[in-house]
């Protein structure tokens, strides 16, 4: 599991289609045995593949603002990579951001932390709207 995998995980309830695991296998479309065919047998329909789940869209700022409120630290999401991961109680380190970077793709030179910061938070914040939070415009790309 990523590092933006325990984010997703720490923004989103368990329930939430942004923290099931990864549906399908080869295995489940193969023939069972020898000779079996993948053609469906006349007057039978082939099987579908399962239609996309409909995420509910998540306050994500709203959520992040409660606890922030609760922290007893000052801590800015909004605009800090290392508050928005303290605020879920995941290891903020510069260790664990170049990891994230990497993890992302980062492009940059993770050695120049203040320009990797940025991006990571922008890229966190577009992955997190994209798997259905409800994330401010200004926040992501």
């Amino acid at each position: 599991m990523g590092i933006l995998s325990n984010i997703l995980g720490k923004i989103f309830p368990s329930s939430h289609a942004a923290n099931a695991p990864a549906s399908g296998s080869a295995a489940s479309t193969a023939p069972t045995s020898p000779g079996a065919s993948a053609t469906a047998p006349a007057g039978n329909t082939p099987t579908s593949p399962a239609a996309p789940v409909a995420m509910s869209e998540v306050d994500v700022e709203g959520m992040l603002d409660g606890l922030a409120a609760k922290s007893s630290e000052k801590l800015n999401w909004k605009t800090s990579i290392v508050d928005l991961m303290k605020l879920l109680g995941l290891d903020s380190s510069l260790a664990a951001r170049k990891e994230l970077a990497q993890e992302l793709h980062f492009a940059g030179d993770v050695n120049d932390s203040a320009a990797m910061n940025v991006w990571l938070h922008r890229q966190v914040m577009t992955k997190v709207a994209a798997n259905g939070g409800k994330v401010p415009a200004d926040l992501k790309d």
